[in-house]
């Protein structure tokens, strides 16, 4: 409400008006005046006043009709009307409440009456005003802490993110093209598990989850990890344990994505039909998300260079994942791969760098 309120009077009789007005100066107060109900809402829209003295029988707009259009329009329904005439019937102040009028005065006015009233009325009015505005300083203020939160869950997301890539390097670290690797594989298996029709949210946490698929491998040996040629049964026999030991780095955790990758850790080198390792697990026995990231996996390890090999080329890579179709892999993960080849490749090509750098990029691809 402004510092000097605004009192709209509304009477077809230039007398009246005039009567009201004197009044309501010497009070202090300001002035508008109009002759009907129509030039009195157009005013009212202009410049809403912070209360109406509104006569019932004028010509054009009656004060029926304008209380009940003032009380409809968001912009002045809250503005105080307060009904004046000469009516006396009951009826006709129930009308008048019924239209929405705050209250009433029977002419000719009481300068008392008028003093009080108004007075009464403008406090309500005020009060009113001071609710509104609180409530829209609320809704800011709720709305910018909102945006706050958003922020910093998203900056601790994105450096969640960048420690499980960092932690995933550190398990193969003496690997040069380990952190390429994981951001490639993740974002396979994430593409894989959207083609079978996962929802985007388990999506992103195979993606989030996917880097710690070799977390175990922190305990192999280097001399095993990093040996040029084929690996012997003793050998084997060590490498086939960081399944193991990457379900024991990530269990007991109550963070969905660290149970995903735990599972993931687990499982990813069993095969389909039973003979992979450590539970040599067969068909549907696999969880599901260890057989996605099996083949993003195995694809990313044929498509590159290892220490014990040169890079397959994509056509003799493609026909190695056909050919395990049934054998290593499960055929739906294989049939969404093939689905998503155009993806596969996309996602090949952007991070065949070797250099990971702007980690909440890269990992927020599936969004």
């Amino acid at each position: 409400m402004r510092e000097i309120p605004l009192i709209q009077i509304v009477d077809d009789e230039p007398q009246n008006l005039m009567v009201l007005e004197a009044m309501l100066i010497s009070q202090g107060y300001k002035v508008t005046m109009a002759n009907n109900g129509k030039e009195a809402m157009e005013k009212a829209l202009t410049d809403p006043p912070d209360l109406v003295l509104l006569d019932i029988m004028m010509p054009v707009m009656d004060g029926y009709a304008t209380v009940q259009a003032l009380k409809e329009n968001e912009k002045t329904r809250h503005i105080p009307v307060v009904m004046v005439t000469a009516l006396t019937q009951v009826e006709d102040r129930v009308k008048a409440l019924e239209s929405g009028a705050d209250d009433f005065m029977t002419k000719p006015v009481d300068k008392t009456e008028v003093r009080a009233r108004v007075r009464s009325l403008l406090k309500v009015k005020a009060y009113n005003d001071h609710m509104k505005n609180y409530q829209k300083e609320l809704e800011t203020e709720v709305a910018r802490q909102t945006e706050e939160l958003r922020r910093a869950f998203n900056q601790l997301k994105e450096a969640n993110l960048e420690t499980i890539i960092r932690l995933s390097r550190a398990a193969e670290y003496k690997d040069d093209d380990t952190g390429a690797h994981v951001l490639r594989m993740s974002h396979y298996a994430a593409a894989i598990a959207c083609k079978m029709g996962y929802e985007h949210d388990m999506c992103r946490r195979i993606l989030e989850a996917a880097p710690m698929h070799d977390v175990g491998k922190i305990g192999i040996p280097d001399s095993i990890l990093l040996k040029p040629g084929p690996l012997n049964a003793d050998e084997w026999d060590v490498m086939r344990r960081h399944p193991f030991m990457g379900k024991k780095i990530l269990e007991g955790s109550d963070s969905p994505i660290i149970q995903l990758a735990e599972t993931i850790a687990y499982t990813h080198h069993e095969k389909w039909d039973g003979t992979g390792y450590p539970k040599k697990l067969k068909g549907t026995d696999i969880p599901q998300v260890g057989r996605i990231v099996a083949l993003a996996d195995v694809f990313d390890a044929l498509t590159t260079k290892r220490p014990y090999k040169e890079p397959f080329s994509l056509e003799k890579s493609f026909t190695i994942i056909r050919e395990e179709r049934d054998r290593h892999f499960d055929p739906e993960v294989v049939d969404a791969f093939f689905n998503a080849e155009d993806e596969i490749l996309l996602i090949k090509e952007k991070y065949l760098n070797k250099d990971i750098g702007k980690l909440h990029e890269a990992m927020g691809a599936v969004d």
